[in-house]
């Protein structure tokens, strides 16, 4: 079920299943941080609590503006919930409703939303733009929940995890990719995040690219001869090298003589060769974010024009993904510095 082109009907059912995966992970938390939900001050975390109240407000801002969810004042919502204007560093002195109360604000949010849905005389794109992005912002938070649950020692069961398959991984090999042009970015069928479309044409010279990303048995050989700093998890020699930095990916193939593929590089890879393997991490490119020729910003402006200049392109999935935002399509973006995320690396030639 393609959550990019679902009806209304097949959204209510992702939407409740949306729900279902952050309430148990936030009782996960609760379990191990108990109801106050305290988590350290850092600028990759958000306070688990906030986070919660964001996302019923998120779904209220775009679809049930006028619900005012038991607060005295539509302002007080916005004031404790609205990511654009709320600096992140106050998130955790505001005076938060308590953990059940939240929960209780999140269902008659939900409620509230799958009443207007059911009600939605079409399955037009333009009617069910906002259902789409509430759901794929909630399955980003629900992500984000996981790969911090892992940085703070909070168990995750392993059922919301989109496990990557336990047979045996393919070898790697190397996939040569013609000379040619590729339509980088997405059409306005369905949905699509603003930063994907604008799909303009690529000329790609020929080029060599590895058909998987880079294991822990490729990347420790390069951490122990450089004296670079290893991660905090390494796993199986077979699997991929994960909580890797884009410098630190960089670093490995400057060290191996290989590069980091291009965004348009990648998406051509993984669309047009069957033996390109993805999804196992989120893969950094050597891809500056930037918007696309004639970038439009859609109604959600801080999604992705802030953005721009100041983070590397990451393409792929992770196991914490939700199998319904996998798509060859989208654009990931971090900051080149970060480890917390689920995220790798495959090379090419140079």
């Amino acid at each position: 079920m393609n959550a990019r082109t679902a009806s209304a009907a097949e959204l209510a059912h992702m939407l409740r299943q949306a729900r279902a995966r952050t309430m148990t992970l936030a009782d996960a938390y609760a379990a191990a941080l108990g109801e106050s939900l305290t988590v350290p001050r850092l600028a990759t975390l958000n306070p688990p609590l906030w986070e919660l109240g964001h996302i019923a407000w998120f779904a209220d801002h775009w679809l049930c503006p006028q619900t005012w969810r038991g607060f005295h004042d539509l302002l007080a919502y916005d004031v404790l919930y609205d990511s654009s204007h709320v600096p992140h560093d106050t998130r955790w002195d505001l005076p938060l409703p308590t953990f059940e109360q939240t929960k209780a604000l999140m269902q008659v949010s939900l409620d509230d939303i799958l009443t207007k849905l059911a009600a939605e005389k079409t399955d037009s794109d333009e009617t069910l733009y906002f259902y789409r992005l509430v759901l794929f912002h909630e399955d980003m938070h629900a992500e984000a929940a996981i790969y911090s649950a892992e940085f703070l020692n909070v168990p995750v069961p392993q059922t919301l995890l989109r496990m990557a398959s336990k047979s045996k991984q393919p070898t790697k090999s190397s996939l040569s990719m013609p000379e040619g042009k590729w339509w980088l970015g997405s059409t306005n069928e369905g949905f699509a995040f603003d930063n994907e479309l604008s799909q303009h044409e690529v000329a790609l010279p020929a080029f060599e690219i590895d058909s998987r990303v880079v294991t822990w048995a490729e990347y420790l050989p390069f951490a122990r001869a450089t004296g670079r700093e290893m991660p905090r998890l390494v796993g199986n020699p077979n699997d991929a090298a994960v909580h890797i930095n884009w410098f630190d990916a960089k670093a490995w193939c400057d060290w191996a003589d290989r590069r980091l593929p291009s965004e348009a590089e990648w998406e051509c890879s993984a669309m047009s060769n069957s033996n390109f393997k993805w999804g196992e991490v989120w893969e950094w490119t050597d891809s500056t974010f930037e918007p696309y020729p004639s970038f439009t910003a859609h109604a959600y402006k801080d999604y992705s024009e802030p953005w721009f200049g100041s983070r590397k392109v990451l393409r792929g999935a992770s196991i914490a993904t939700s199998a319904r935002m996998v798509h060859p399509k989208y654009r990931n973006f971090f900051t080149p510095d970060r480890t917390d995320i689920f995220a790798g690396f495959r090379s090419c030639g140079k």
